[in-house]
C-alpha cells in the first residue's frame, strides 16, 4: 500500500467567502508521485504536469487534481463529502499502484477541446446573454473547461447542440 495516510484540510473559498461549497486539501503522509502516472491512465487525467508531478481530472462532478503529497477537490457540500472522495482516491491510488505492472503509465493529458472550434459552432448572437454569460468568447471558455455545455445555450437548434456535442466528446467531457 502506497498511501496510507492523510489529514483533512477544509477552507470556503478565498475568491468567493459567500459560496455555499467548500474545498478541501488532503495532506499526504506519503509521496504517491511514482503513482502518478499510473492514475493518469487509469483515470483519464485532461491536464498532467511532469515536474513536479501533478494529475488534473473530473470525477463524480468535481475537479481533482492530485499532487506528490496533497490532492485538492472543489466544489465540496461539506467535510463528510470531502472524506468519501478522498477515501475513494485513496484506494484509487493504491490500486493503481498495486496494478502498476498491468497498466501503461501516461504521462500525457488528454486532448483539450479549442475554444476556437467551440465558437465556430456558436450562433454568436451579438450580445444577446441569455445563456448568462456576457459573451459567445466566456460562453466558450467555459465550454471548453467542462462547466457549461450545448443546452446551456438557448440560441443553439437541436443540429447544433448535436455538433457542439460531437464535438466535447472527442475529449470525453461529460456534458
Amino acid at each position: 500500500m502506497l498511501l496510507k495516510t492523510y489529514s483533512l484540510e477544509i477552507f470556503n473559498s478565498k475568491c468567493q467567502p459567500g459560496a455555499i461549497g467548500v474545498h478541501c486539501f488532503a495532506h499526504l503522509d506519503q509521496d504517491v508521485s511514482c503513482a502518478l502516472p499510473y492514475i493518469n491512465s487509469v483515470l483519464g487525467g485532461f491536464e498532467y504536469l511532469k515536474d513536479p508531478p501533478a494529475v488534473t481530472f473530473k470525477a463524480q462532478g468535481k475537479l481533482i487534481t492530485i499532487h506528490g503529497n496533497k490532492i485538492a477537490v472543489n466544489a465540496l457540500k461539506d467535510e463528510a463529502e470531502a472524506q468519501k472522495i478522498v477515501e475513494w482516491l485513496k484506494r484509487e491510488i493504491n490500486d493503481a499502484w498495486g496494478k502498476k505492472d498491468e497498466i501503461t503509465p501516461s504521462y500525457e493529458g488528454a486532448p483539450k477541446p479549442r475554444f476556437v472550434e467551440i465558437l465556430k459552432l456558436l450562433p454568436k448572437k451579438s450580445g444577446c446573454r441569455e445563456c448568462g454569460d456576457p459573451t459567445c468568447m466566456v460562453f466558450a471558455t467555459k465550454v471548453a473547461e467542462g462547466s457549461k455545455g450545448p443546452e446551456d445555450c438557448p440560441q443553439l437548434n437541436q443540429e447544433q447542440k448535436d455538433k457542439l456535442k460531437k464535438y466535447m466528446e472527442m475529449f470525453k467531457l461529460d456534458l
